[in-house]
């Protein structure tokens, strides 16, 4: 029998959905077949991808997560998935840092994505086949992250928490993160420079180059499909195989 990844008949709320990874893990979702919708704190500038839907809410404002979340439930009659992709974080030396400006960093990159998910899990818990949660890490968490200290951190938080929700909500719902690496999208140039700048890090990669936006969505797709029925409390790495350690470039280089 051939396999075939088909979410058709699937509802999905992916956070940040309009643009960057968010506009990948939208359209591989949709492309599999899934109804998507996309949230963020204003309508997005650009089109989204065709057949998705956008509602406008803030993730860090609690009311209206569960807003969001009641609201997709009633149109839809049910919520199988949800990507807490929505985060980020401006370059800021951990010196400099205000307590305010850190805890905004927190809010949005652990404390957003448990609300949301505490309010997707109310109804998966009561709903046939339950429902999945994923959450988007980054490698921040498992590295130094200089000049992104409260970032880094919070997404270290984010994996402990997919691991401690994927033990109290199974055996219904399953929770998973992603930890990427570097990505290349339309904001690249601030975290990268120029396109030299682009192919510089890309060259670090054991791949030879930067993830693509459908490349977590493609993952995505997969850990909500059956086929990663069994996958639940994971942390996957997305990352091209790495970059080579900077010991052996110090130790191998000429030195004076």
């Amino acid at each position: 029998m051939p396999l075939s990844l088909d979410l058709t008949g699937s509802v999905a709320l992916v956070t940040g959905g309009a643009r960057g990874v968010g506009r990948g893990v939208t359209a591989r979702l949709l492309a599999a077949g899934a109804t998507v919708v996309s949230c963020g704190r204003t309508v997005p500038e650009a089109p989204l991808p065709a057949g998705a839907e956008h509602r406008t809410a803030d993730v860090r404002v609690p009311e209206q997560v569960r807003e969001l979340i009641d609201g997709i439930a009633a149109d839809h009659g049910r919520l199988d998935l949800v990507v807490n992709n929505a985060g980020g974080a401006p370059y800021a030396l951990a010196a400099e840092a205000s307590p305010r400006f850190s805890a905004a960093i927190v809010g949005l990159n652990l404390l957003a994505p448990l609300a949301v998910a505490q309010e997707a899990n109310r109804i998966m818990q009561r709903q046939t086949g339950g429902g999945h949660i994923i959450n988007i890490s980054s490698q921040s968490a498992r590295r130094a992250s200089p000049g992104t200290a409260a970032y880094g951190a919070a997404k270290a938080g984010l994996e402990n928490l997919t691991r401690t929700l994927a033990v109290e909500w199974a055996p219904k719902v399953r929770v998973n993160a992603i930890t990427v690496g570097p990505v290349r999208t339309e904001q690249s140039h601030l975290h990268y420079g120029d396109e030299d700048g682009v192919a510089a890090v890309a060259r670090t990669i054991a791949l030879g180059r930067l993830a693509e936006p459908d490349d977590v969505g493609d993952l995505c797709a997969l850990l909500a499909s059956p086929f990663a029925s069994y996958v639940n409390g994971s942390a996957i790495l997305l990352d091209g195989g790495g970059t080579r350690p900077a010991f052996l470039d110090a130790a191998n280089a000429e030195h004076p």
